[in-house]
Order: C-alpha cells, then sequence, then structure tokens
C-alpha cells in the first residue's frame, strides 16, 4: 500500500478547468501517488477523451458514473476506496511544487484534515484573508518562496476548506464520510465533516508551508449550486455554533502574522 492519499478528483464538465488541473497533477505527483479520477456523467463532449488519456498513466485509474450524483455522493465514492489516507481535489485547482509531500508530512496522530494556503481559499487565502486573490502567474515560485518561508507550524483551523481536502485514514475511520442525506449534490459538507471531527476530539489544520491555487466554481459551481442560506441553514441545523466559531476565527485571524512573513516574501 502507498503511504500517500489516494488523490481523488471528481469531474464534472469544466473542460478547460481541468485540462491545466491534470497537467499540473500529471507535473507534481510523486512516485506511487495513485489518483482516482471520478465523471459525475459530464455533459461536455470533450471531457471523457481527456480523462481516458490521463486514466492511462500509471497509478491513474478512471471511474465513470451512469447518472450525475452531485459532489458529496461521488466524493464519499472515491473515499470508500481509499485504503488508507485520501485528498479530494477540486477540478479547477492547480497543485504546485511538492505540495502533496508537504500535505502529507503534516499528517500526525488526532489530526483529521489537512488544507493548504491558497489564492482562493476563504481562511486560508493569500495574500488577502478570506478573499478570492487572482491566480498568480508562477504558482511554483509562490510555493517554493512560501515553503522558504519559516518552519511551518501546522496551526489548526476551525474548518477545512474543500477545494483541497486531505482526510486521514484515522478520520475516516472514527467518523466515516460526507454526509450525503444533508447535503446532496454539496456545499457545507467538508464544514460539517470538520466539526464533526472536533466534536471527537480530531484537529483540522492548514498546512503552511504548502500552496494549491484555485479557480473556484468552475465545475459543479455552473450548475446553480451555492453557497446560500439553504445550505447555511442545513449546516447550522447540525452545528449551531458553526457561524460563532469561524466568526470569532475571523475576527482573531490568528494566522495574521505568519500571513504577513508570507506575503513579504512574496513581495521580495
Amino acid at each position: 500500500m502507498s503511504n500517500w492519499p489516494l488523490i481523488i478528483v471528481p469531474v464534472y464538465n469544466a473542460v478547460a478547468a481541468t485540462t491545466v488541473c491534470l497537467a499540473a497533477l500529471s507535473q507534481n505527483l510523486p512516485a506511487g501517488a495513485e489518483v482516482l479520477l471520478i465523471n459525475d456523467a459530464s455533459t461536455a463532449a470533450d471531457i471523457t477523451p481527456l480523462l481516458q488519456k490521463y486514466s492511462r498513466l500509471e497509478g491513474w485509474k478512471l471511474q465513470e458514473n451512469s447518472t450525475n450524483l452531485g459532489f458529496v455522493k461521488t466524493a464519499n465514492i472515491g473515499l470508500r476506496q481509499a485504503r488508507g489516507h485520501a485528498l479530494l481535489l477540486n477540478s479547477d485547482t492547480i497543485v504546485t511544487t511538492a505540495w502533496l509531500e508537504r500535505m502529507t508530512t503534516a499528517i500526525k496522530p488526532g489530526i483529521a484534515s489537512v488544507t493548504p494556503w491558497s489564492n482562493n481559499g476563504e481562511i486560508v487565502s493569500l495574500p488577502n484573508f478570506c478573499q478570492a486573490n487572482p491566480i498568480p502567474s508562477d504558482p511554483d515560485a509562490i510555493a517554493l518562496a512560501i515553503a522558504n518561508t519559516g518552519t511551518p507550524q501546522y496551526p489548526e483551523i476551525p474548518t477545512a476548506v474543500g477545494f483541497c481536502m486531505l482526510i486521514t485514514a484515522q478520520a475516516i475511520a472514527e467518523i466515516g464520510y460526507f454526509d450525503e442525506q444533508t447535503f446532496g449534490l454539496g456545499y457545507g459538507e467538508e464544514n460539517d465533516y470538520s466539526r464533526r471531527a472536533v466534536a471527537t476530539g480530531l484537529r483540522n489544520i492548514l498546512c503552511d508551508d504548502a500552496y494549491v491555487c484555485h479557480l473556484g466554481s468552475q465545475s459543479f459551481g455552473p450548475r446553480g449550486l451555492a453557497a446560500d442560506a439553504g445550505s447555511m441553514q442545513r449546516l447550522l441545523g447540525l452545528h449551531p455554533d458553526y457561524l460563532e466559531i469561524v466568526s470569532r476565527y475571523i475576527k482573531a485571524d490568528p494566522l495574521a502574522e505568519r500571513r504577513e512573513h508570507l506575503v513579504q516574501a512574496l513581495a521580495g
């Protein structure tokens, strides 16, 4: 069994973004890592040949949903196939140098999830906190600057961010999978999972020496799935204190100093 997490990439249309995502992934994959592509019954004609091309690479596998199941069920299909750790990667991301090595190094007993820095990752956004920053012109240069700026501390965060979410084998064993019944097609499932993890004594952390770009709303988003009042109410129905916890975290901004060091390094 590989020591690397099984990388699961749910795909629904978004041919251009997926093309960029898979090219970067294939170029930044350590030897022995495995990738599971799951096509959630995409309607775009160009998706199938694209995924089939990558499925011929060593360690890559393609699975096709016969009907459209939505992100949560598709993600769970992948998570159930992981023999150890798993990593959910959106098809509108761009991974960078040594991203998987750094995220895997962050795994310790008691950790449920690991999230990297991103240009567009809400509470893990750089350079501007809680903003959708543009994709940088040279993502690898950003990743190297981040990796070379201080020793990683792996600080705790209140929730993983789903664009690139490593879920540990311990979390899968102790709390299982995403809540398909409540969150349906998507939005809120990773927040629910993160808070369930905290309730069992596990932690969600930032891998503060890894960086993954995120376009945002390129794949499952165009179907009209967006974080709305309904998805938030479903989340609050299970975790009434969620907004208070996250608001308190944002107000305190405990990563401000670390982020400022990184911003200075990037400017240099």
